[in-house]
């Protein structure tokens, strides 16, 4: 019998886990994760997609930890197995998240190519986007500690901040695809078909389509019964579906996030953008053009801070000139 399907009394994963599918994601999050390394080296492209490696990592190890917990780990016998299953859960769920982020960047990066074209101010992408992503993520990981710990207290309470994350998650795709839709569509009808353009939106969108069902797939799952009494069967036979069939978890999870990593390796956005942002993309969609460089004298605290808040704090000051005024400094070029 398919015993993955059954409910396990004082089982962590309320089921026996599938002792199989693990060791598959974790081989291959691993080898999406070196193939992310060496593409980034290859690239010069940390800053740009960085976030890629570190999460397929994370993944790998995620995946590695619950393989252990599947070789008959599963079963609550103490703080041991309980701490490696709650940071099993964590190392999975906070990582698209943070991809979802890398995205940002990407399509921050676009918009410096195509400046004359971006609904908002390029440096301001990240900068807007990376502070909501850190109070969901800090939203998300409060709540995956909490919820995934199914002999505490603090369950609800931990379901409860994961659904406003997952929320607030699916409201800012929805702004994001509007944004890169908006720009899309000027690039369309001034006939930019570049590949450095196209390509890279292309997969944005497809990107941001798995992370979007993955997080409706999670918000259906925290809003069905999710409070887990491993040592009351019919409790935890009354939980939501989503919770007590595995089949789940790897289809509406691991199987999306690893296509997400994936398709990243095979367009990795450095094989199309040019590796300095100051290089645009003039309006006959073909030429590209060195914009103005700034020397950057803030003190070494000042570049910290800037960094920490996604340059939303000490922006980098640009020759007396805002941000508004080289971009309209590189339109007034891109029509000379």
């Amino acid at each position: 019998m398919l015993t993955y399907l059954i409910t396990v009394l004082l089982s962590l994963f309320v089921y026996a886990p599938n002792k199989g599918a693990p060791v598959f994601f974790a081989v291959a999050f691993a080898l999406s994760a070196i193939g992310h390394i060496w593409q980034c080296q290859l690239y010069k492209s940390w800053k740009l997609i960085g976030l890629h490696p570190i999460c397929a990592v994370m993944f790998a190890v995620g995946y590695a930890m619950r393989e252990y917990l599947a070789l008959d780990n599963y079963v609550y016998r103490g703080s041991q197995n309980l701490i490696i299953y709650v940071l099993s859960q964590v190392f999975i769920y906070i990582c698209p998240p943070l991809l979802e982020l890398a995205n940002y960047h990407v399509l921050g990066r676009i918009f410096y190519y195509v400046p004359y074209l971006a609904p908002l101010p390029p440096g301001r992408v990240l900068s807007i986007f990376g502070l909501l992503m850190i109070f969901v993520e800090t939203l998300n990981a409060l709540g995956v500690a909490l919820s995934s710990n199914p002999t505490g207290s603090n369950q609800d309470l931990g379901s409860r901040l994961t659904i406003a994350a997952l929320a607030i998650q699916l409201a800012v795709i929805a702004i994001f695809i509007v944004l890169t839709a908006i720009f899309h569509a000027r690039c369309a009808k001034i006939q930019i078909r570049s590949k450095s353009v196209t390509t890279p939106l292309v997969v944005l969108y497809t990107s941001m389509c798995l992370i979007l069902i993955r997080c409706i797939y999670r918000l259906v799952e925290h809003l069905g019964n999710t409070s887990v009494d491993i040592s009351d069967l019919e409790s935890m036979r009354s939980l939501s579906p989503v919770l007590r069939y595995e089949w789940y978890f790897f289809v509406f999870e691991g199987t999306l996030m690893l296509c997400n990593s994936t398709i990243w390796n095979v367009f990795h956005p450095g094989r199309f953008l040019p590796k300095d942002y100051h290089v645009y993309l003039s309006r006959d969609g073909m030429t590209e053009v060195q914009g103005v460089k700034y020397e950057d004298t803030r003190p070494v605290w000042k570049k910290v801070a800037s960094a920490i808040t996604f340059g939303f704090a000490f922006r980098k000051k640009m020759g007396g000139r805002g941000e508004f005024e080289e971009l309209e400094l590189l339109t007034a070029r891109s029509h000379s």
